[in-house]
């Protein structure tokens, strides 16, 4: 039996996934990790930490199943998007990396948008900057941090330095990069002339390919730190979002994926660059030439849960919480949630917004609560739904994916704001799996992502069907959703 191994590094944890040719997970290894905040508005994280991560994530599958070592034909990676990863010339880190959720960059993406007009920026990058992109977090260390600015060697993503460790060369993928702000959406390569005219220097920048094209094998030092088999294939991999798509067989249009985990996001793959005239979306390259995908961001999903759970409630489980919820009603007795504990993205993209609880009275308890958060957070999806359906986007199906897709409330959930069937996919490692299928495509076990979706990605038959009053309730509350955001936005 082959394998192949997805590498799946995400905000709070390193998940290293082996699984068969028909997708079938063989063993898998996790490790935990924080995300340090020095600051109310930052984000870091220390990539040695994620590193010695990854090799405990490696050891562990390994060791639950030690007979696929010398099996495992190739490896993929999915990861966290958007985060700066500086190196020196010794490929070390130059301090902390800035990930995706830091919000200090505002007054930076200002002073972008005033060397290059917003409405130009777009034509090229086919979206609004926002804090936590690459460029205005490498920006702000330039303005703010001179002295480490010029430590400078290399910039990167965040996967890509644990690619790096693994196999020894230096690059990146269209699918993540296209996510730094630094991208011509259109070519799909960095966007050289906006970089000039702000004067960010080329050499900066590593190399772009494909997903599922070669960035080398196994070194000799990875090998004898993770257990890997020196020489053995790996791919480039992509962005946790796009891998999550291959993963759920999204390589067409007519699929759409819901995915609820620490943050949110709304997908669709599509065969052009589509992207919202008011840049409220994002569109980024897929896994491969001649695929796009169209994506609403969404910065608070079960981030929120876990806050309500750990710092307001004392919860003993999210399943406990869950149980509550479905005891009270859709639409919460008039109880809305804002969940914009992080800022938000899609559609606002204001780093300031806040979260709100609105119409508490005395009747509601911790169950209207912890069902509004839920409701909230995919009301904020829902605003992702509704432009896509403006810009002619349609969905038959909606995948849920994520942690959110493991509650059948948070599906029903879904299934009866967007009026819409939910499926699952029958295997739990949608992202890794993705990951794994770069390295299957890119190592010539299967000829294209066509035939590796045929074979990998198991969609459930049975479906979360909405419920007719329910879909009325919310669209009815969901009308008072959208008007908590401008009500308070001065308050903000």
């Amino acid at each position: 039996m082959e394998y192949f191994v997805g590498i799946d590094l995400g905000t709070s944890s390193v998940r290293a996934v082996a699984v068969d040719p028909d997708g079938n997970a063989a063993a898998a290894g996790q490790c935990e990790y924080d995300i340090q905040k020095p600051e109310l508005d930052r984000a870091e994280q220390d990539m040695d930490q994620l590193w010695e991560a990854t090799v405990q994530a490696i050891r562990k599958m390994l060791a639950e199943k030690p007979e696929i070592r010398d099996e495992i034909r190739g490896i993929g990676f999915s990861g966290q998007m958007h985060g700066l990863v500086m190196v020196d010339r010794e490929i070390r880190p130059v301090g902390n990396a800035i990930i995706w959720a830091d919000q200090r960059s505002a007054e930076q993406i200002r002073h972008i948008y005033e060397t290059v007009p917003e409405e130009e920026f777009a034509k090229v990058f086919e979206n609004r900057l926002s804090t936590g992109f690459l460029l205005p977090s490498l920006v702000w260390v330039r303005e703010k941090e001179p002295a480490r600015y010029e430590k400078i060697y290399k910039v990167m993503l965040p996967k890509d330095y644990i690619r790096y460790r693994i196999c020894g060369e230096l690059g990146t993928d269209a699918s993540d990069a296209c996510s730094t702000g630094m991208w011509d959406m259109k070519a799909r390569t960095w966007a050289f002339d906006i970089l000039k005219k702000l004067d960010i220097p080329a050499e900066y920048l590593v190399e772009s390919h494909e997903s599922y094209e070669k960035a080398g094998t196994v070194t000799k030092e990875c090998a004898e730190r993770t257990g890997l088999k020196e020489g053995t294939f790996v791919a480039f991999g992509g962005g946790d979002s796009l891998m999550m798509e291959l993963g759920n067989g999204m390589i067409r249009g007519g699929l759409m994926a819901s995915t609820i985990g620490t943050a949110c996001h709304l997908t669709c793959a599509l065969d052009a660059p589509t992207y919202d005239p008011k840049l409220r979306t994002n569109t980024w390259c897929h896994g491969g030439e001649h695929l796009w995908s169209i994506m609403g961001a969404h910065l608070s999903g079960g981030v929120a849960l876990k806050w309500l759970k750990n710092n307001i409630l004392g919860a003993q489980s999210f399943d406990a919480m869950t149980a509550l919820a479905s005891e009270v009603p859709a639409g919460s007795e008039g109880l809305l949630f804002l969940p914009y504990l992080n800022g938000e993205r899609t559609p606002h993209n204001d780093p300031n917004a806040k979260a709100v609880y609105l119409g508490m009275t005395l009747r509601h308890d911790k169950r209207h609560m912890i069902r509004s958060t839920m409701e909230g957070i995919v009301y904020s999806m829902k605003e992702s739904y509704a432009i896509f359906r403006s810009l002619g986007i349609r969905g038959d199906r909606i995948i849920a994916a994520g942690g959110g897709a493991k509650s059948p409330l948070f599906r029903q959930i879904q299934a009866d704001m967007y009026d819409c069937p939910i499926y699952i996919n029958q295997g739990k490692e949608q992202a890794s799996i993705g990951a794994a299928m770069t390295a299957a495509v890119g190592c010539g076990f299967y000829k294209d992502y066509e035939e590796a979706c045929a074979r990998m990605v198991h969609l459930s038959p049975e479906a979360t069907e909405p419920i007719p009053e329910n879909v009325k309730r919310y669209e009815e509350e969901f009308q008072r959703f959208k008007e908590i955001y401008f009500a308070n936005k001065a308050l903000f």
